[in-house]
């Protein structure tokens, strides 16, 4: 039922196009024999929103993979540069929350450690909705921040840098083996802003896979036994998204290829000052508006980034055997 309602979703919107299309043929038509230049207008301010929303399209027609269709598990870890690095993983955090509010999917916060002085060390969220692991998986990477530090009295420049991590979301009927021996299993008191947001009992629970060293952890659920089905629901599909890493790697081996974006490697630069510009070391596309993508305007960078490895994927399929 769950693919029979995308595929009618697809359809839907195709014919939803193509009627917009005949509409704006004939309100162009009427503009041209009327030579009217306000119907003219109209008709051209209607072409161009049906390009804008073309291009949508032809993006979601390149998230055909097997698990892009599956709610995505975003990580975002603080790295090298102390409590700026902390505070940027926070803002990262909450520009990927703006993002799925912005574009119409919803994020739960499954789990945060908070920083010392401030900002947060980790936090796990789930985003559920169409293609959410299709789209974010295009922000797996180092992402670098440049700024003016609000925590150097002397008002230096920083560099701070937050990791993301992005997996999808297995459904209840993928089967993931997992030995019970391999697994510690910890409960402790749920961390938080003070409030409604900490337990008084021990009900956060964090698993670790002991054979990969896998850490997950959930407190946001109301009891124990909710956060532990939730935390064993993201460890089955981090496993899975090890064991596929796994294999695309040996593939890559054998065919001599190297890959171009790996844990550590710098995906994209966020730049406060002297000037600012955030720009995607991958497509080349820059942005002058900090604060905007910051707020949740990513989708440029993610389309961009979906096309840039459909076209790299044509060219490796069209090339000659020997080239590749």
């Amino acid at each position: 039922m769950g693919e029979l309602s995308r595929l009618s979703e697809d359809i839907t919107a195709h014919d939803r196009m193509a009627a917009r299309i005949s509409d704006v043929k004939v309100l162009w038509e009427l503009a041209e024999g009327e030579e009217d230049e306000a119907t003219a207008a109209e008709a051209d301010a209607e072409l161009q929103a049906i390009e804008r929303d073309l291009a949508t399209l032809e993006v979601s027609a390149l998230l055909s993979g097997e698990f892009d269709d599956n709610a995505a598990i975003l990580e975002v870890h603080a790295g090298e540069g102390g409590t700026d690095s902390q505070d940027w993983a926070e803002m990262l955090l909450r520009m990927y929350q703006r993002w799925a509010e912005r574009d119409g999917f919803k994020a739960e916060l499954v789990e945060v450690t908070p920083g010392e002085e401030a900002g947060i060390k980790g936090a796990t969220l789930t985003v559920t909705g169409r293609h959410a692991y299709g789209l974010l998986a295009a922000e797996r990477g180092v992402h670098r921040l440049v700024r003016i530090s609000p925590f150097d009295s002397a008002k230096r420049r920083h560099t701070s840098f937050a990791s993301v991590d992005v997996t999808p979301e297995v459904e209840d009927d993928v089967d993931v083996e997992i030995d019970p021996e391999d697994l510690r299993i910890d409960t402790y008191r749920s961390s938080g802003a003070g409030g409604q947001h900490v337990n008084v009992t021990d009900s956060a629970v964090r698993i670790t896979h002991l054979p990969t060293g896998i850490v997950v952890s959930c407190q946001n659920e109301r009891s124990q036994m909710q956060n532990r089905n939730v935390a064993m629901r993201i460890l089955k599909s981090r496993l899975l998204a090890r064991a596929r890493e796994e294999r695309e790697a040996e593939l890559e081996a054998l065919r001599g290829e190297k890959r171009d974006i790996g844990f550590g490697s710098q995906i994209r630069s966020y730049v406060l000052h002297p000037y600012q510009m955030v720009k995607d070391h991958r497509t080349g596309l820059e942005k002058g508006n900090v604060n905007g993508v910051l707020d949740g305007d990513i989708r440029a960078f993610v389309e961009a980034e979906l096309r840039r490895k459909a076209t790299k994927a044509g060219a490796s399929d069209t090339a000659p055997a020997e080239a590749r």
